[in-house]
């Protein structure tokens, strides 16, 4: 990506795809969709060519069909990004991780929400996972020996950028096996603290409703009836006034992408800067921050199988909205 590039604003999520959703500032006025989107992401602008032959870019929800179509100021572009070609992870110490729990087999992190966990198209450096692999480097010899993808050493499951909390990471083969296969059977007990657009009248609910990639915009999951099983249980935790929002404790039972943001709006309670699902607020909170954090994490040991429990206290930014006493406690409850 150029120096002048640098500071536009785009959005890279986390995803099973790599995903770039962002608006066309003045600068990109007139330019050829191609060669903006390769400026973007630092992608060449043949890759971006294939991109576009798959059907892969849109702007203003239209899929966009030749590379020489010229952009608006203003448009949105949207397009899902291909992963990183060489697969590779160079450790680095610049990236500060924050280890709560440090075990032979695994670590358990605290992410900071602006980091996205592992490397792909638009975010190939300072990912979580290069300043892992600077403080534990065995660790990249995990996929060289077929445990994982080379792009996402001991990475067995992820956080969205923007949602800071608890992530644990395999440090062994068996470590790696053990934890992956807990998470595909959701026997790993994932607990957030979210705060939510508007007033939650029940005390406690579940969502129970299929998610897959949306139809209309390939950045997006949303409801679908052909969709995987998603399950979401929720309780409030706090109600809070001007504006009136809602601090929930959120439980998965499933783990779909993105499934707690799409699950809270579909009920009208979309998570509190959520540009994506909702709406953002920059004068309540940072603008990459979602109002959403994984503060608990529950698993079976991988080789002594005694439980596992970790908790992540609520960020300084998310008690300043208020509701920190009570989400600590429902975090700490068994």
């Amino acid at each position: 990506m150029t120096e002048e590039f640098e500071e536009i604003p785009v959005v890279v999520v986390d995803d099973d795809d790599e995903i770039l959703d962002v608006q066309a500032p003045a600068l990109l006025d007139g330019m050829r969709v191609d060669r903006a989107i390769a400026h973007l992401t630092g992608l060449s602008r043949s890759e971006v060519v294939r991109m576009i032959d798959q059907g892969d870019v849109r702007i203003n929800g239209s899929v966009v069909a030749k590379p020489s179509t010229v952009l608006s100021s203003g448009a949105q572009i949207e397009a899902t990004l291909p992963v990183d070609s060489d697969g590779s992870v160079a450790p680095d110490p610049e990236v500060a991780i924050e280890v709560l729990l440090e075990d032979d087999g695994f670590l358990v992190l605290n992410k900071s929400f602006e980091l996205v966990v592992h490397p792909g198209a638009g975010n190939r450096r300072g990912t979580l996972i290069a300043g892992v692999l600077a403080a534990y480097p065995e660790m990249a010899a995990l996929p060289l020996n077929g445990f994982g993808e080379p792009a996402r050493p001991g990475v067995v499951h992820r956080l969205d950028k923007g949602t800071s909390g608890l992530l644990v990471v395999a440090r062994t083969p068996e470590a790696f096996v053990s934890l992956s296969e807990q998470i595909g059977s959701h026997d790993v007990v994932r607990r957030y603290i979210g705060i939510v657009e508007g007033y939650v009248e029940s005390p406690r609910g579940l969502v129970d409703a299929p998610i897959g990639r949306s139809a209309t915009s390939p950045t997006k999951m949303a409801i679908r009836p052909d969709g995987r099983d998603a399950r979401t249980h929720y309780e409030v935790l706090a109600r809070l006034e001007e504006p009136t929002r809602t601090v929930v404790g959120l439980t998965l039972e499933t783990g779909r992408t993105h499934q707690i943001r799409v699950h809270m709006a579909a009920i009208g309670h979309a998570i509190v800067n959520d540009p994506r699902y909702g709406q953002r607020n920059e004068r309540r909170l940072n603008h990459d921050r979602l109002a959403l954090h994984a503060g608990r994490l529950a698993f079976e040991h991988p080789m002594t199988k005694e439980s596992v429990v970790v908790i992540a206290p609520v960020p300084r930014d998310l008690k300043l909205l208020g509701g920190a006493g009570e989400a600590t406690t429902w975090l700490e409850k068994a």
